[in-house]
C-alpha cells in the first residue's frame, strides 16, 4: 500500500497517509478532518554505501560511452 504526502487546503497541516487507489478522495486531514487536501510530490530516500554508487564497468546502454557514467565525455 503506497504512502502519500498531503497538505490540507483548510488548515495547512501536512501529513502522510496510506492510500489505496480504489478509495480516491476519502483522505481526511489529521488535524481538522477536512477532505480538502492536496497530494504533494514526495521525495524518496535511497540507502546505500559509497561503493554501491561507484561507476559500474561496461558500456553505457544509453549513449554508447566506454563506461557507464561517462555520458557526454570525450
Amino acid at each position: 500500500m503506497p504512502i502519500y504526502e498531503y497538505r490540507c487546503n483548510d488548515c495547512g497541516a501536512e501529513f502522510e497517509d496510506f492510500t489505496l487507489s480504489a478509495n480516491g478522495g476519502t483522505t481526511r486531514c489529521r488535524a481538522c478532518s477536512s477532505r480538502r487536501v492536496t497530494k504533494l510530490m514526495s521525495a524518496f530516500a535511497v540507502h546505500g554505501s559509497a561503493e554501491a554508487a561507484a561507476v559500474e564497468p561496461g558500456p553505457c546502454g544509453s549513449c554508447g560511452a566506454a563506461r557507464r557514467g561517462m555520458c557526454g565525455e570525450d
